[in-house]
């Protein structure tokens, strides 16, 4: 494997040819650029620094101990000075004759043939004085080896490591195990930049980049891995934000047309008198958020191809009764539907919410399909559903196993779909005759993020409640407040209210936790509310005893539920009217607003007390005020976007987020609508097809797949 281009015109180089013809890449640092992803020139190029350093010129300076300086200097001599450990002390001169020392205890002999007398070098580091001012194993650069001390700064050779604005990069511990520091890595990516000089392409449309005012990709990459100036760093740097969001938008767009393409097998279908009779016989009326979501459902499901929707909205908006209306049209007219969600308690809450609202309508044939049942009840339920004799299937990720067949699959429901992943989706879909798709979230998700994550889906949001719901009041106690707390638990719970106090439960340290919650539910039934029924409930609970503790909470003959964060989303029992958090610095925002969620769903004024301890970090601080100041889910997610980023804010490996290079979903938000706008005004799809935009986006593969 060669590191030169001595086999291979120059002229066929472009940015898609192997990163091995880049100068000073040998088998060793390709293979281990190749382990990162780094196979070809545009991914190096793609390699953005992690942060700068300004490194320019330190000009008309009196030195001063302690500051960090850039200088150009004229070596005058070296030597071997011997102490407790032996140095290499290069004496050298500023252009204004002031003396100056570097000092080197690490690679001698190496410095030594370097820093020959008569060299101009520039070099940064900081300042320190001992017999005069000396810099410890400064940052340097060889300007010049003809000791000509009257040379001006615009004859310097260009400099790449100093004397500049300085890049950072990003590394592995195996990078740096061969030496691909942010100093190796700046030298390759220059020789890449002069390997490329004029040759590489424009690949957004002209109109776009008039239009935007945007830097041209060739200077682009040079400006922001060698910046002349800050304020073209910051052009660069927007540029490819730019060209990264307006692909991705483009890929959005891809998928949108790709499932316009899949024609409806079940159409068409007529709209649902069980709906019809269902809202004539509700004891409320319908928001009007959810009677405009249901307006737009019907609508979308009567076109010629399959609709993929997003029903999103905030903790007691009323998803699941939009959810069962839209289900109806298809029952109604044998059309199977399949409601799956990410816990069997909340499968199990959907399930009985369903038939609560049915009451004594017609017998819909409703399934319930979890994972731990015995095998002769499993497989009935199964033939059931294969052969049609079950139209409603609710269930957790047990629908997606082999087994389980449906006969006419027209419409999958996917409640916090976040917590499913891709291919779980797409195995999901694959069960149907092309099935239209209603995923559903209750934790609201910030518009940058619908843009970008769900661009594809047509949105549905609910904000407004079902009327007469109270609001939640929002307390912070320390612990010095618990005494004050448990008073408080026992006057609501005497009046005959319920209670819930939840514990953290976190993977690293399951453990204890539970530990903790089981020892603090022992406390507090036998010391602090031994007049009262106090439950426990976690998740590594036998599926019979944590229904049949759920079963006594919702009857009233639990009073107080000591329970793990499995009751986060779904469980809805409208007695409950107070809500202890303890801990509660150790959840997120969004988590947070879940379990508040959990009261407030009946006719009486509601509480949700959140416990920490007085030393809690600035983060959690925000954290809980953030829940404090506001019950708005929507507000508290963009608080939540800019506290911890999509990633986590969704669920990493479940969200399908791709793996910007650049773009921040926190930072970008104009960036994101404005590219959306130009790639539905201007892009072209066969635009995709284009070997650095294949190679940007080959991760895709699974998020645009239909």
């Amino acid at each position: 494997m060669k590191n030169s281009v001595s086999d291979k015109k120059k002229s066929d180089i472009s940015l898609s040819s192997s990163i091995g013809v880049v100068k000073g890449v040998g088998p060793k640092k390709q293979e281990v650029l190749e382990s990162v992803g780094i196979k070809t020139i545009q991914d190096l190029l793609g390699w953005f620094p992690r942060r700068y350093l300004d490194r320019n010129l330190t000009e008309n300076i009196l030195l001063k101990q302690g500051e960090s300086v850039t200088l150009i200097l004229e070596v005058i001599d070296s030597y071997l000075a011997h102490g407790k450990k032996s140095r290499l002390v290069v004496s050298a001169k500023t252009k204004n004759n002031e003396p100056i020392s570097l000092v080197f205890f690490r690679g001698i002999q190496f410095f030594r043939r370097v820093f020959q007398p008569g060299i101009l070098v520039a070099v940064t580091g900081k300042l320190e004085y001992f017999r005069g001012f000396q810099l410890m194993h400064p940052d340097y650069e060889v300007l010049s080896y003809g000791g000509n001390s009257d040379i001006s700064e615009d004859d310097l050779p260009e400099s790449i490591h100093t004397g500049r604005i300085i890049p950072l990069y990003p590394t592995t511990e195996a990078m740096r195990d061969e030496h691909l520091n942010s100093r190796e890595l700046r030298k390759l990516i220059h020789s890449a930049l002069k390997l490329l000089e004029g040759r590489i392409q424009e690949i957004l449309p002209a109109q776009v980049i008039k239009k935007r005012n945007l830097m041209d990709r060739a200077q682009a990459y040079n400006e922001i891995h060698f910046p002349t100036e800050d304020e073209l760093l910051g052009r660069a740097r927007t540029r490819f934000k730019y060209e990264e969001l307006y692909y991705f938008n483009l890929l959005i767009e891809y998928k949108r047309s790709q499932r316009a393409k899949v024609p409806r097998v079940l159409w068409p279908l007529p709209e649902s008198k069980t709906a019809k009779d269902l809202i004539k016989n509700l004891p409320f009326e319908l928001t009007p958020d959810q009677k405009e979501s249901l307006a737009k459902i019907s609508e979308w499901t009567k076109s010629d191809t399959p609709a993929a929707i997003l029903l999103q909205g905030d903790v007691g908006s009323g998803k699941t009764l939009v959810a069962l209306l839209t289900a109806l049209k298809y029952t109604d007219n044998q059309v199977q539907v399949c409601m799956v969600a990410p816990t069997e308690i909340l499968a199990r809450q959907h399930y009985q919410t369903v038939m609560n609202f049915l009451g004594n309508m017609p017998f819909l044939r409703i399934e319930l399909l979890v994972g731990k049942e015995p095998k002769k009840t499993r497989a009935e339920k199964i033939f059931r559903i294969k052969t049609g004799e079950s139209l409603f299937i609710i269930g957790t990720h047990s629908v997606f196993q082999e087994d389980v067949i449906f006969k006419d699959l027209g419409l999958a429901i996917i409640d916090e779909q976040h917590k499913f992943g891709v291919e779980q989706r797409e195995t999901l879909r694959a069960k149907g005759k092309n099935p239209d798709i209603l995923a559903m979230t209750a934790t609201p998700i910030p518009r940058t993020l619908c843009l970008t994550l769900y661009g594809d889906l047509e949105l549905v949001t609910l904000k407004n409640r079902p009327a007469g719901r109270i609001p939640i009041k929002t307390l912070w106690f320390t612990e010095g407040k618990r005494s004050g707390v448990y008073k408080s638990i026992q006057k609501y719970v005497s009046q005959g209210r319920q209670c819930y106090i939840v514990y953290p439960l976190v993977e690293e340290s399951e453990k204890s936790d539970l530990k903790s919650c089981i020892e603090a539910y022992e406390t507090l039934r036998k010391d602090v509310f031994p007049e009262f029924k106090v439950g426990l409930l976690h998740g590594k609970m036998e599926t019979s005893e944590k229904d049949r503790v759920m079963k006594l909470f919702q009857q009233n003959e639990i009073q107080i539920l000591v329970s793990t964060t499995v009751i986060e989303v779904g469980v809805d029992v409208p007695n409950a009217s107070v809500m202890v958090i303890e801990h509660s610095d150790r959840f997120g925002i969004s988590q947070l607003h879940q379990l508040r969620g959990r009261v407030g769903r009946g006719k009486h004024e509601s509480f949700c007390i959140l416990i920490s301890d007085s030393k809690i970090t600035e983060e959690a601080r925000y954290r809980i005020q953030a829940l404090v100041d506001s019950d708005d889910g929507f507000f508290l997610s963009e608080a939540d976007l800019k506290l911890r980023g999509p990633g986590e804010l969704l669920g990493v490996r479940q969200s399908g987020l791709p793996d910007f290079k650049i773009a921040d979903l926190r930072e970008d938000s104009q960036w994101i609508e404005i590219s959306r706008e130009d790639a539905n005004q201007f892009g072209n799809l066969g635009d995709l097809e284009k070997s650095e935009i294949i190679s940007r986006f080959s991760e895709g593969a699974l998020l645009f797949s239909n």
